[in-house]
């Protein structure tokens, strides 16, 4: 059996910032917008602390105020929890299990999975002690090479399917290990709502419970033709494979190239004068910009995406003549997108996004 490990690090950027704030272990923080609960913002992440209080990522600033008033709430840092996390990457990407290379695909931030490279063999000494070919001892080493590297805390879940693992690692939060197979997937998962499957989201639950297809075993048990019916062909049998907890996805290493950058904000009072809407855009787009420049691969395509008061957005794009990273061009784009849209009613939020040409081979 190929055994999959996920690691997820616990309250990822939480935790970074207690790092750096050692004063703040076992406080209530919430790290969002500017930091200023009193501005519009919405929560990136909260410690545990302040989870048991209700505080969740995607909560308004104000509401998790509310909730939790003693919390400490603190900027985003973009560019700490990017160095910490490639500090992580290159520790779970240097790993052998029982001497043989590991493969590594990173799925964000703070998550991964890691299996042993196929055709590696058994492997010849300097491995980690503790017998690794056992997953669960392989996956305390992880924790702990994680931890000496870092100072930071992770969870590990265990799967013979990459969709077993990562449904795993909850089951073993935080700070834990927790193994999940073929054998006891319908044990633990079973009677879960199909909202517990990751890649099920809101919208496709409510399909399926259209349909009488509430838990996970009754996804499973389904008929794949009528899930083709309602979701499509692909997606579909798909889902039907997640209820399951079956896929065919090795971990794959190959690095991951990002499409597009976008950037947005948030105005923390809504902008009525179009006229400073189009400098926004502009504003906004010069800094869409220096991500793709770091990248060397000019954007083929520009997007907008409005936010109007109350809440209601909308998104619109369009193909440049030619590809360029001249930020004048493709804020005038960006405007240009703004003249399709309806303007009677206040700006709430204003994104753009700057979708690159193919690197050289290809994705």
């Amino acid at each position: 059996m190929t055994w999959i490990l996920h690691v997820d690090l616990d309250q990822f950027i939480a935790a970074v910032e207690v790092l750096r704030r050692p004063e703040l272990a076992g406080r209530a923080v919430v790290v969002g917008g500017r930091g200023d609960p009193t501005e519009r913002g919405v929560v990136a992440t909260a410690s545990y602390e302040a989870r048991e209080h209700g505080v969740g990522s995607g909560m308004p600033l104000r509401v998790a105020a509310r909730k939790v008033p003693d919390a400490v709430f603190l900027p985003v840092d973009k560019s700490a929890y990017e160095a910490a996390s490639a500090v992580v990457m290159d520790t779970l990407r240097a790993l052998t299990w029982d001497g043989a290379p590991v493969d590594l695909e990173v799925i964000g931030w703070d998550e991964a999975f890691v299996a042993e490279r196929p055709g590696s063999g058994e492997g010849e000494g300097g491995g980690s002690p503790g017998g690794q070919r056992d997953p669960v001892a392989f996956a305390g080493h992880v924790r702990s090479e994680v931890l000496a590297a870092t100072g930071l805390h992770c969870s590990v879940g265990i799967g013979d399917t990459k969709i077993r693992a990562k449904t795993a690692t909850d089951f073993g939060k935080p700070q834990g290990v927790y193994r999940i197979t073929e054998d006891t997937w319908f044990a633990e998962m079973g009677d879960r709502p199909t909202r517990a499957l990751w890649g099920v989201g809101a919208q496709t639950s409510k399909k399926l419970a259209a349909l009488g297809i509430d838990t996970v075993r009754q996804l499973a048990e389904s008929d794949t033709r009528v899930l083709a019916a309602e979701l499509g062909p692909t997606i579909g049998p798909w889902v039907h494979r997640l209820g399951r907890g079956a896929d065919t996805g090795p971990v794959d290493p190959t690095p991951w190239v990002p499409r597009a950058h976008g950037r947005e904000e948030t105005f923390q009072t809504d902008l009525e004068d179009w006229a400073e809407v189009e400098e926004s855009a502009r504003r906004i787009t010069r800094r869409a910009v220096d991500d793709i420049d770091t990248e060397g691969r000019p954007a083929a395509r520009v997007g907008i995406k409005v936010r109007f008061r109350p809440f209601t957005t909308v998104t619109r794009s369009l193909t440049l003549p030619a590809p360029t990273n001249d930020p004048e061009v493709l804020g005038a784009a960006a405007v240009e997108l703004l003249g399709r849209v309806d303007r009677d009613r206040a700006v709430r939020l204003l994104g753009v996004r700057l979708e690159m040409v193919e690197p050289e081979g290809g994705y």
